[in-house]
């Protein structure tokens, strides 16, 4: 079993009951799904861009991507309908646990000059979204082998009904919000 999803179960679930004041198990707040998503606003001119996208994505969440295609055309930025501008995974389960595991105690320790990931980047209905500027902190992509510096886009989907909520739980799994 995964370390997160046991502290999760052990350590998080019986303070969070006692500091929401929820007595029923199926209220406490948990997290149902993350979905990890790069925007290539370049594959429209470089196609090999996408499959580089791809298969980083592939390397960090151990499941194959989808890939997303334009909804709309947009004359300003040169683009049609239909095309592909980005790849994305849902992880759910074990594999949502596992990724979790590794983006907060592996990866984004590694970010340079890091103070803590932003208080503000919830929805408002529980959801956080977290920006990364590089793929490198991942300890599985090798740097000889990336041809561009990606971001990626981190959202962990909950069942909080709060943004506090959320926030308490995501703190007590020991994501490193910012002191400000």
């Amino acid at each position: 079993m995964n370390h997160l999803k046991e502290k999760y179960q052990n350590e998080v679930v019986p303070v969070l009951t006692k500091e929401l004041g929820i007595e029923n198990a199926n209220a406490v707040p948990r997290i149902t799904k993350v979905a990890v998503n790069i925007g290539l606003g370049e594959a429209l001119d470089n196609p090999k861009a996408l499959d580089a996208a791809v298969g980083d994505l592939t390397t960090i969440t151990g499941q194959k991507p989808v890939v997303t295609l334009a909804k709309t055309s947009i004359a300003a930025f040169k683009l049609r309908e239909g095309r592909a501008i980005g790849a994305m995974v849902t992880l759910r389960g074990e594999r949502m646990w596992a990724f979790l595991d590794r983006l907060v105690n592996i990866a984004l320790p590694r970010v340079r000059d890091f103070r803590g990931v932003s208080n503000d980047a919830f929805d408002g209905r529980g959801n956080y979204t977290l920006g990364l500027r590089e793929q490198l902190i991942f300890p599985e992509i090798e740097f000889d082998k990336v041809d561009k510096v990606r971001g990626l886009e981190i959202t962990i989907v909950t069942t909080a009904n709060s943004d506090d909520q959320a926030r308490l739980m995501l703190g007590l799994l020991g994501m490193p919000f910012r002191k400000d």
